[in-house]
């Protein structure tokens, strides 16, 4: 689930805002001034950003943003009521990716958010592999060495998803989010099945898996198996 962070000093247009971004399925954390919005920003996908707020303006805090190594590729939408070219031109140039005017509809401030959230996001590359896995994006194959995988569609993209974060814990409610989508109705049990099928496929005994493994409390992960830690990390052992 994609994390928006809003700064919005306003505490009216801040709930509205919070409200369609949690309706069309994105994780918010809303905050009236920017220094308290800090913490948040670090795990943050994208900024919806005031620019009149107290104490430091949103411009100000949007030329700190960008000088901050770890912030300063944060995809980010300037709200504002000034409609004159010259103080929107002030604000794409300081590094705001988008520009929204008050008032502004709901359909828009969703519309450009996920905008800036698919831009943002890295294309997902035609071949995935680890370790023998191998996932062949463009044909939606997948194989473990000579062997090709009889997986269904839902079972091909979690293991896709999977294989390309791997070492990354998600929940099942994350999964069912990032896989499914935010408008499916079914519940956690499903990613459940879905990885014991896969677990089937890959030839994984759960309580040993090479692949897919169950981190108590918390969700699944794709182990990364040594030779893509290797391919990762630039090149192979002497």
């Amino acid at each position: 689930m994609s994390h928006v962070v809003v700064i919005e000093d306003e505490g009216t247009v801040r709930d509205v805002l919070r409200f369609h971004l949690e309706r069309a399925g994105l994780k918010v954390s809303a905050f009236e001034n920017t220094r308290d919005a800090d913490e948040a920003l670090r795990e943050a996908d994208a900024l919806v950003l005031d620019w009149m707020l107290p104490g430091e303006s949103g411009l100000s805090f949007l030329r700190r943003l960008r000088a901050d190594q770890e912030l300063r590729r944060l995809p980010v939408l300037m709200l504002t009521a000034r409609a004159a070219e010259a103080e929107r031109v002030e604000g794409l140039e300081t590094g705001a990716d988008d520009y929204l005017t008050k008032p502004f509809s709901a359909a828009e401030l969703v519309a450009r958010v996920r905008a800036l959230l698919r831009r943002s996001q890295p294309e997902t590359p035609q071949h995935l592999g680890n370790g023998p896995l191998s996932i062949d994006m463009a044909a939606a194959e997948a194989t473990i060495g000579p062997k090709r995988l009889n997986l269904t569609r839902r079972e091909f993209d979690l293991l896709a998803f999977l294989t390309q974060n791997a070492g990354r814990v998600y929940s099942r409610t994350e999964l069912l989010d990032r896989v499914w989508g935010a408008d499916f109705l079914g519940g956690e049990r499903t990613v459940d099945q879905h990885i014991t099928q896969l677990r089937s496929h890959l030839g994984d005994e759960p309580s040993r898996p090479a692949f897919l493994e169950t981190v108590r409390g918390k969700g699944y992960r794709m182990r990364v198996h040594q030779e893509a830690q290797r391919e990762k990390a630039g090149g192979s052992e002497p």
